[in-house]
């Protein structure tokens, strides 16, 4: 799923208040974080998730497997967190 830049700006707006939901800690991306990720989008929609990971490239590697795994978008990535939406079977967002 590609988001515009209109789209985006809108859910940045929405995840600026949210605290991460998920935290990847130092193990790394394991099958029950991938589950509980999925849940929590399945309820939420939008979410912060924070990764520990020591360097930049270890961070976006699990980012992005995160986005494939679970069909979601990334929205924006600021440090340790990353911002990532998929719409409900209800979307409760309405986009732009």
């Amino acid at each position: 799923m590609s988001l515009t830049e209109p789209q985006k700006r809108h859910l940045r707006k929405l995840a600026h208040n949210l605290k991460p939901l998920v935290i990847i800690g130092s193990s790394g991306l394991s099958e029950g974080v991938v589950n509980e990720i999925d849940q929590t989008m399945a309820h939420h929609e939008l979410i912060k998730v924070r990764v520990n990971a020591m360097d930049r490239e270890e961070r976006d590697a699990m980012i992005a497997a995160i986005c494939e795994a679970l069909n979601c978008s990334l929205v924006q990535r600021i440090g340790h967190i990353a911002v990532l939406y998929r719409p409900a079977e209800k979307p409760v967002i309405r986009l732009p």
